[in-house]
């Protein structure tokens, strides 16, 4: 019989499946020594792969040598010295649960096409939400990250608490919330005018006291403050808000609390990050992100709902040509719980390494990084002339050198250039209000969540620190 290219015969993909575990395997060793960022010739490399329509295929091995091209010119996010944004990603058992989840190919958002991988999924939620505190009500899904976690909440949200008319709805965030958020509120159909910032205390955490004044003033202007918005962890200094007041607040007033952890949410395993999040269970929905807490690669991300009935409400609509909705609390479509109907079978690669590693790994994992943000930070807090802008509350802290210089902003932009040139570690940067002063300030940023980042890897992030310090 014979077949398409496309589908190609069994020697011919075991054969492919070799070449690439063959390049990455030993790349991924080699990944622990090389530089975390190559970015020299990167266009060149991008023209490269450039290519007009290709009627006709291309050799194999051809392509292989362009992704080798590819990826020697990229920030390498999987390095233990990568200590920029949030690091993410690197768990090699994910990307084995991702080509099982691609080659079957199974349909996940509805129960019927595939009951035990839907299973799958709605455990992973369940684990999830049993451990931001969440009771047997609860729900969720898995989203491709972060944004869209948010996005699906605000819709959520408005839907819950909100009339059909609700352009004076207000959306209530922190200095500090990330820009997902307005994006979010712009693309669910709220104005501009719909965001309003609550003013952030010292610690770069959205003040309860202003909050509760800030909606009093909101309706008596008629208006309509229906979802709050608190951080479990700001990207640019990992602040945490400060959650059971906040829930406080919203509880009185009748508003929705919705707690971004896209990047903090997964320390709750621990028992510092469970302190650090404390209210968080009394949210009513939670963003997470696998990809980042949990190691997993980039499009895995998370929300949770106390109710699940409420993101049902929001979402749930049906089509003649579908099974039938199921009605089952243990089987769900999660088709009905989110904006998208076809997708890829997202629960295997969270699943799996839960289930292979037990979550007890990842709570070590998490507890390491937590304990080498210390590290880092008492040993930068102890440099000349640098203060620490942003404790590590979590795993990340700001920083910044202030000795005698006429444009402190140019002196510690240099400062990370020139640290980041030596290769060993790659950190970024934030421009933040100062807590003195709220004056804007550039400072310096570390983000301990690299899977494979060690204390050899802090203590070179110190020693390059220290060597390129200004002054």
């Amino acid at each position: 019989m014979s077949r398409t290219p496309l589908d190609p015969d069994a020697p011919t993909l075991r054969a492919r499946l070799r070449d690439v575990a063959d390049r990455l395997v030993p790349w991924l060793e080699r990944m622990r020594t090389e530089p975390v960022a190559r970015l020299d010739g990167g266009r060149r490399a991008a023209e490269a792969l450039g290519s007009e329509w290709p009627e006709e295929g291309t050799p194999w091995r051809h392509l292989l040598a362009l992704l080798d091209r590819a990826l020697a010119t990229s920030l390498h996010t999987t390095s233990p010295g990568y200590l920029a944004y949030v690091p993410g990603g690197g768990l090699p058992d994910a990307a084995v649960a991702q080509l099982y989840a691609d080659l079957v190919n199974r349909f996940t958002t509805l129960w019927m096409p595939a009951p035990a991988f839907v299973r799958m999924e709605i455990d992973v939620i369940r684990w999830i939400a049993a451990m931001v505190g969440f009771g047997p009500e609860a729900g969720g899904l898995l989203l491709s990250g972060g944004s869209m976690a948010n996005l699906v909440a605000i819709h959520t949200a408005r839907v819950a608490r909100l009339p059909e008319d609700f352009l004076d709805g207000v959306i209530l965030v922190g200095e500090q919330t990330h820009h997902s958020v307005a994006k979010a509120a712009r693309i669910a159909g709220f104005p501009a005018r719909a965001l309003v910032v609550v003013p952030s205390d010292e610690r770069f955490r959205m003040r309860p006291d202003a909050l509760a004044d800030t909606i009093v003033r909101l309706r008596d202007e008629g208006r309509r403050p229906f979802l709050v918005v608190a951080s479990a962890g700001t990207t640019a200094v990992g602040a945490v808000d400060a959650l059971d007041a906040l829930a406080e607040v919203c509880a009185r007033h009748g508003a929705w609390l919705h707690v971004d952890g896209a990047y903090g949410g997964f320390f709750a395993l621990t028992e510092r990050g469970r302190a650090a999040l404390a209210g968080i269970g009394r949210a009513d929905s939670v963003t997470l992100d696998p990809h980042k807490g949990l190691f997993l690669p980039y499009g895995t991300g998370a929300l949770v709902v106390a109710r699940r009935a409420d993101l049902r409400a929001a979402h749930a609509t049906h089509g003649s040509y579908l099974p039938a909705p199921s009605t089952d609390d243990d089987a769900w479509d999660l088709a009905d719980l989110g904006p998208e109907l076809s997708r890829d079978a997202r629960g295997l690669r969270v699943w799996l390494p839960l289930r292979l590693h037990g979550f007890a790994a990842f709570r070590d994992a998490l507890d390491d990084k937590l304990a080498l943000a210390r590290i880092a930070a008492d040993a930068v807090r102890a440099m000349p002339g640098v203060r620490l802008v942003s404790e590590p509350v979590l795993s990340l802290f700001a920083f910044r050198w202030e000795g005698r210089a006429e444009d402190l902003d140019r002196a510690n932009r240099r400062w990370l250039a020139d640290t980041n040139q030596r290769g060993r570690v790659f950190l970024t940067g934030a421009t933040v209000p100062d807590p003195r002063d709220g004056r804007p300030i550039f400072v310096l940023r570390v983000c301990v969540l690299g899977l494979r980042t060690e204390p050899a890897t802090i203590e070179a992030a110190i020693a390059d620190l220290d060597a390129t310090r200004p002054g």
